[in-house]
């Protein structure tokens, strides 16, 4: 705009320049000629200056446009940052959501496999023998000898006669008839306890605790005065387990009863 109104008045004052020479040297021509002159230069002016004044509106015009279409650029590039600052933080929470459902989803499967692992069969050791048992199972065996091992040997017998029942083929089952003969050994139920160590021997001849059945059963007849039975007894258990510590148990109470 100012370079257009720059060219306009140079070239108004180059015509006013040339108007002046022209009516100085007026004098030389005649009056017609002169009038022609001076017409012509004027519309030479007139020209110039409307060429100018076109070319500065045109300038005018570009420079308008131009503003216009950085204006336009400008909007475009803020709606472009809001646009992607709207996609980042949708993109932020999916990141959250999406590690909230893979956490919810863990939660889950791991209450799952938990709720699973309680139905589920496991391995156990008891009395040097491992086998599987359920987890009912080992429950159940664990709470009677618990209770057991309190000294209520009353209130152990009920659970582990209810135990033999529920679960009778249980890995548990030779070690609750030993517990279950020896609460009632200690309650003076020798008969019944007799019969729960023989039926232990006869179960599993090889169990761990099988020389001790033996040696109790002993401790019954001699509680019940058969001190004949006794020895057979006490004389077999060191025939079918002469390296046990019942064995050794056995001998000194022969030596006592003979």
């Amino acid at each position: 705009m100012r370079s257009a109104t720059s060219v306009l008045r140079r070239a108004l004052a180059f015509s006013l320049l040339c108007l002046a020479a022209v009516s100085a040297q007026a004098g030389l021509f005649d009056d017609e000629e002169a009038r022609k002159a001076i017409l012509d230069l004027r519309q030479r002016v007139e020209s110039v200056r409307l060429l100018t004044e076109q070319g500065a509106s045109r300038a005018s015009d570009d420079n308008a446009a131009l503003r216009r279409s950085l204006l336009e650029l400008q909007n475009q590039i803020e709606t472009l940052r809001a646009e992607t600052a709207k996609l980042r933080g949708m993109n932020e929470q999916l990141s959250r959501d999406l590690a909230e459902t893979q956490r919810v989803q863990k939660d889950m499967v791991q209450g799952v496999d938990s709720r699973l692992r309680q139905f589920e069969p496991v391995k156990v050791a008891q009395d040097g023998r491992e086998f599987m048992a359920e987890p009912a199972e080992k429950r159940d065996f664990e709470a009677a000898l618990l209770v057991f091992r309190k000294g209520d040997f009353a209130a152990a017998q009920p659970l582990l006669v209810d135990f033999l029942k529920r679960h009778p083929q249980s890995g548990y089952g030779t070690s609750a008839l030993f517990w279950l003969g020896n609460a009632q050994y200690a309650t003076r139920d020798y008969k019944e306890a007799m019969i729960n160590f023989r039926s232990l021997i006869a179960r599993e001849p090889e169990h761990l605790r099988a020389p001790e059945a033996v040696l109790s059963i002993a401790n019954c007849q001699i509680e019940l005065k058969d001190s004949k039975g006794a020895r057979k007894t006490l004389d077999d258990l060191i025939k079918a387990y002469p390296q046990s510590e019942a064995a050794t148990a056995a001998k000194d109470r022969l030596t006592r009863l003979k």
